[in-house]
């Protein structure tokens, strides 16, 4: 079993940046996909954006697509989202964890280990 701890997350004003990361430990997730995944108040678990083994392919959903950008160190285990042009609907608490494969974990469902804690992130306007 793989235990993450998210780091990075805080108050950011519209338009701002900010990166966020998540350091597996446990079972090693080098040979698995990894993701990050949000959670808003009163809404479920939205995938965000993975990575494959070897970062070949890389899936975002479309409310982030060409503003953050994911990436992963197989040696550190740990994956990493750049946030940039942040807005008010960008606010949750993001969470990572790992697939069998980079398309699959696009589902929070397939996602394969329990979730940590999470990272707020909070953007004002």
């Amino acid at each position: 079993q793989a235990l993450f701890e998210e780091s990075g997350g805080g108050l950011v004003q519209s338009g701002g940046s900010l990166r966020i990361s998540c350091a597996a430990s446990g079972r090693a997730s080098s040979d698995r996909a990894m993701g990050w995944f949000r959670q808003a108040p009163g809404q479920e678990r939205e995938f965000v954006a993975t990575i494959s083994v070897n970062s070949q392919r890389i899936y975002y959903s479309d409310s982030v697509k060409g503003r953050f950008t994911i990436s992963r160190d197989n040696a550190k285990s740990m994956v990493i989202l750049q946030m940039n042009k942040l807005t008010p609907e960008d606010t949750a608490v993001y969470y990572c964890n790992t697939g069998r494969a980079a398309e699959l974990l696009t589902y929070p469902t397939n996602a394969l280990e329990p979730w940590g804690q999470g990272t707020l992130v909070t953007v004002s306007s």
